[in-house]
């Protein structure tokens, strides 16, 4: 017997609320292992990290609920992290060298989306197939030496020991929460926001409600490649200096944060409040196995295991519109 929406609902509160539940819990027990876990430095630094990965998962938990899946937001990371780098450094102004990088993302994420959709191809192949043809043309372009560097202000917004005002966080910690709530206003009260949902909960359907699957489409793949180049920029400004595989983490754990915070990995289900808390869950797994000693292999390991029990969880449920 299928269950009413209204329970379908209550089950991804639930999954919300228990993904924040298991970051506190996780918290607690690194407080009570490790020495200084809780400083205010150390939390800070996970907030500002636990920041990054928010941005960088903004596109992929759109394309989740769409009913895809985004394997080149790690590649245009790279590219934008590289690509501002490098213009920066030549003497371009920087809000000239954002409106090139975040242009050049959104026709990488538009071609993404218009390719899968248009052509009726799975966009694993396509966004790994374009993302690789992407880093391929940085390494060319920069001969495998990346240089260059971010703007003071740039590194003053991410930096762990900045503050906003008399918030002892850097801008980049309240300015997220901002993002948060326009993402919840657009996913929630606007036509793209009911458009998104509807197509990933039944693509059949969606056209006979006036939806246009291929616009949506390369929209939501431009959308996830603008959000991957900014956190590209901002990881620049992190770390201060150009790299190409700066993005290669990004890729299980933005998958990995979007299921725990109870998206479905069949499509019309889930939210960024949720993809936050996925984001809380998996920077306080990292924390923890970095202070107990793991070492990065162990750590990346964890993160795999973690997505295979998730999608074995999550991934064979039955698609939304089976359901209702």
């Amino acid at each position: 017997m299928n269950r009413p929406l209204s329970l379908r609902l209550d089950g991804m509160r639930g999954r919300v609320l228990g993904a924040f539940a298991v970051a506190l819990v996780l918290h607690a027990i690194g407080t009570a292992l490790i020495p200084g876990y809780s400083a205010p430095f150390a939390i800070r630094a996970m907030l500002v990290i636990a920041a990054l990965l928010a941005v960088a998962s903004v596109g992929q938990t759109l394309v989740v609920i769409l009913g895809g899946i985004d394997l080149s937001i790690p590649f245009v990371i790279g590219f934008a992290n590289v690509v501002a780098a490098q213009l920066y450094g030549q003497g371009w102004p920087f809000v000239l060298v954002c409106l090139v990088v975040l242009g050049l993302a959104a026709l990488i994420g538009a071609a993404n989306g218009a390719l899968s959709r248009g052509l009726n191809i799975h966009p694993l192949i396509v966004t790994l197939g374009l993302g690789m043809i992407v880093q391929g043309l940085v390494l060319i372009w920069t001969k495998g030496f990346p240089s260059g560097s971010a703007p003071k202000a740039v590194s003053a917004f991410v930096s762990i020991g900045g503050s906003f005002g008399p918030l002892p966080v850097p801008a980049l910690i309240p300015a997220l929460l901002v993002l948060t709530v326009l993402i919840v206003l657009v996913l929630e009260r606007t036509p793209y926001g009911r458009q998104l949902y509807a197509l990933g909960s039944n693509p059949g359907a969606a056209p006979y409600a006036l939806i246009r699957p291929l616009r949506i489409w390369t929209v939501t793949f431009a959308a996830s490649a603008v959000f991957a180049a900014l956190a590209g920029v901002l990881l620049l400004g992190f770390t201060g200096s150009a790299y190409g595989d700066v993005g290669q983490p990004y890729l299980f754990q933005t998958i990995a944060a979007v299921v725990v915070g109870g998206a479905a990995l069949v499509g019309g289900r889930g939210n960024f409040v949720g993809t936050l808390a996925g984001v809380l869950v998996l920077t306080e797994i990292n924390t923890l196995l970095i202070g107990l000693g793991f070492q990065p292999a162990s750590v990346q390991a964890a993160f795999g295991a973690i997505i295979l029990l998730l999608v074995s969880l999550y991934g064979r449920e039955r698609h939304f519109r089976t359901t209702v």
